[in-house]
């Protein structure tokens, strides 16, 4: 054999005596007088050192999602707080002229659904094409089922509404005379 010449072997064995195995595979493999040294090792661990970047991105990207979760839901706690301060005397108005809290509530949420509903829209094919150039770096492919795109656009949604609707319920039960008292 030349220099840089390997031998693979691959062998199959049971995990109740992996030692004794190897120890029989080694004597085994000297009494042939090899000129390369034995260097083994399980294809398990290989399997996991060549996915172990794979783990570390998926958690590195699950901390980044969910600190991105937190900070929009910051935001949106933020806004429908200011919306609804800036539309006291609106809702006041429409309170005084018999609108229930439901209708208050659903002219509130509203217009954050739409805007969800908008960057679901925008959302879903760019990260479609994003998942679908990254799985083709692996052997063996997969396709990207719609089901995981509808799923995350109506955890989303119900995010945001669960976000939003907290100062849309506030805001309906208010007493309309003290939303037009200072008016």
């Amino acid at each position: 054999m030349g220099i840089g010449a390997s031998n693979v072997f691959y062998v199959k064995m049971r995990h109740d005596n992996i030692s004794s195995t190897i120890e029989s595979i080694m004597k085994t493999y000297d009494s042939f007088k090899p000129v390369l040294p034995l260097n083994f090792h399980f294809l398990n661990e290989d399997f996991d050192n060549m996915y172990q970047t794979e783990q570390r991105i998926n958690r590195i990207f699950s901390w980044f999602s969910y600190l991105a979760i937190i900070i929009s839901c910051l935001g949106l706690i933020g806004l429908s707080s200011f919306m609804t301060e800036r539309r006291t005397k609106e809702i006041g108005i429409r309170k005084i002229n018999g609108a229930r809290p439901i209708e208050i509530f659903s002219l509130l949420s509203g217009e954050y659904v739409k805007w969800v509903m908008i960057s679901i829209i925008i959302a879903c094919p760019v990260a479609w094409y994003v998942m679908h150039i990254w799985l083709q770096n692996f052997a063996y492919h997969i396709d990207i089922n719609w089901l995981v795109f509808v799923l995350a656009g109506v955890s989303a949604l119900l995010f945001a509404l669960l976000t939003v609707s907290w100062q849309s319920f506030r805001a309906a039960g208010k007493n309309p005379v003290e939303a037009l008292r200072y008016e």
